[in-house]
């Protein structure tokens, strides 16, 4: 993930806007929107401060991780989830459970099994039950399997609307491409996601609150495995 990129989900994960972030490090605003958008990059003292606001070593949060993998002495041909894969995981997302796409057939039984393929790239969302759930998405490139994310849940309360957690879901973006949003709200639903970690290793729970009684909740984990 490219230092821009990082900055900004390493600021949305702790809640702060570009103005607090600002505040604490000692900058204007329009530095940190420079920093996120790759327009400029801080310096040295800067970073630092970054990181300790963050708890990151400098190496952590500078490093994008084509530079991490060839260290480690991968080739560049690894799996890294770069800004190509974050963008495919999220239409993946939109097209299958969010967007209410149609159900291939099952893979284990009494599966509900959803798939998006794109050239080299193939989506799975596979999961179990109803009302309470268990599944996993996984993606797989040229057969082989990369990235993956466990994930279980319930509804709490009939007042839960499935098609309003779809609504949340389908404003995945490549920032936070675990489930949906922070925060989505419409009418009487609130949906909240947090998340600690990253897109190769992270962990996180959603729920959904009801006239702020919570109605629904999943916990998931995963990241890369090539």
């Amino acid at each position: 993930m490219k230092f821009g990129r990082k900055l900004a989900a390493l600021r949305r994960e702790r809640g702060l806007s570009q103005e607090r972030l600002a505040e604490r490090i000692g900058v204007s605003r329009q530095a940190v929107a420079k920093w996120e958008a790759g327009e400029s990059f801080p310096e040295l003292p800067k970073l630092l401060l970054l990181g300790d606001c963050f708890r990151q070593s400098l190496d952590r949060l500078v490093r994008d991780h084509e530079d991490e993998r060839c260290r480690a002495g991968g080739t560049p041909d690894a799996f890294a989830c770069d800004d190509d894969f974050l963008d495919f995981l999220c239409r993946a997302k939109r097209c299958t459970y969010a967007g209410k796409g149609a159900e291939c057939a099952s893979s284990r039984p009494a599966s509900h099994d959803l798939v998006f393929r794109e050239g080299a790239l193939v989506y799975l969302d596979s999961y179990l039950g109803g009302e309470r759930f268990a599944g996993e998405e996984a993606v797989w490139r040229n057969g082989t399997p990369i990235w993956a994310m466990n994930y279980a849940g319930r509804t709490l309360d009939e007042t839960f609307s499935g098609d309003f957690l779809k609504e949340a879901l389908t404003q995945v973006t490549p920032d936070l491409p675990y489930r949906g949003p922070r925060l989505h709200v419409h009418g009487d639903f609130a949906y909240h996601c947090h998340v600690t970690g990253e897109p190769d290793w992270f962990e996180g729970h959603e729920e959904v609150f009801c006239l702020g009684r919570k109605v629904y909740e999943c916990r998931f984990h995963g990241g890369s495995i090539a």
